[in-house]
């Protein structure tokens, strides 16, 4: 049997793969959250469900598929919080409050331009999330999914239930291609958590039960791992210190 590490980089590769033959992303989409065609289209989608419209708070991720994602947000007066790419601050978060924006919807949206002007927070500065929008590789009807391999958006969600702000009542939603949905069982592991909604540019999966970790598991984090995340590395220390 595979290792579970092995067996996701092989889905990954095989979704990239199944995009770039049906030149359903762009070229360069090996290695990255897919930048999908028909990413307008899902957001859309996605805006019509009753849990966006009644979502006042949503936390989202910086990648560029959830791009329209952001900007409908924004333009529908919904907080917005966005993930430091890479989680890569101390405070990991930016916050875009559509109230007091000094730019247009949608240069705010571009986490580049957001970093110019956003305040940013760490969790004990948020309210507690409506809705949270992730990026996926590969997904299943499940709701099992596979991000890049960086384990950056697991991070965020630890963070977000750690400190209260989520928990298995938080709706999760992942906007994908329809290729990047597979059948059949995909690998994984304690610090994975599920989504609860699939939205493509064609449909709206419902999935199963949530799944979600306590909070950060530190066994599972290497000291290099923490110490590139200025979140985590702050985190550490306060352990330490009891």
């Amino acid at each position: 049997m595979a290792n579970p590490d092995q067996a996701k980089n092989e889905v990954r590769h095989r979704v990239w793969d199944l995009l770039t033959e049906h030149h359903a992303a762009q070229p360069d989409v090996h290695g990255s959250i897919p930048d999908f065609v028909g990413a307008e289209l899902a957001a859309r989608k996605l805006a019509e469900l009753s849990v966006w419209k009644q979502a006042r708070v949503v936390k989202a991720v910086p990648d560029k598929p959830q791009l329209p994602v952001r900007l409908l947000g924004l333009q529908q007066s919904k907080l917005l919080y966005v993930a430091v790419p890479k989680i890569a601050a101390e405070k990991p978060f930016y916050e875009l409050d559509p109230t007091t924006l000094p730019v247009l919807p949608e240069e705010a949206a571009v986490p580049k331009k957001a970093a110019s002007f956003a305040r940013t927070v760490d969790t004990d500065e948020m309210p507690k999330i409506d809705l949270l929008v992730c990026g996926t590789v590969a997904v299943n009807r499940r709701g099992v999914r596979l991000g890049k391999g960086a384990g950056y958006a697991d991070i965020e969600v630890a963070l977000l239930q750690e400190a209260g702000l989520i928990s298995e009542a938080t709706t999760i939603v992942t906007t994908v291609h329809d290729l990047q949905v597979v059948d059949g069982d995909l690998p994984e592991t304690s610090h994975d958590f599920s989504v609860d909604l699939i939205v493509t540019p064609t449909q709206v999966i419902e999935c199963g039960p949530p799944r979600r970790p306590s909070g950060i598991l530190w066994s599972e984090l290497d000291p290099a791992k923490i110490a590139a995340i200025p979140a985590l590395a702050s985190r550490a220390a306060r352990r330490e210190a009891g």
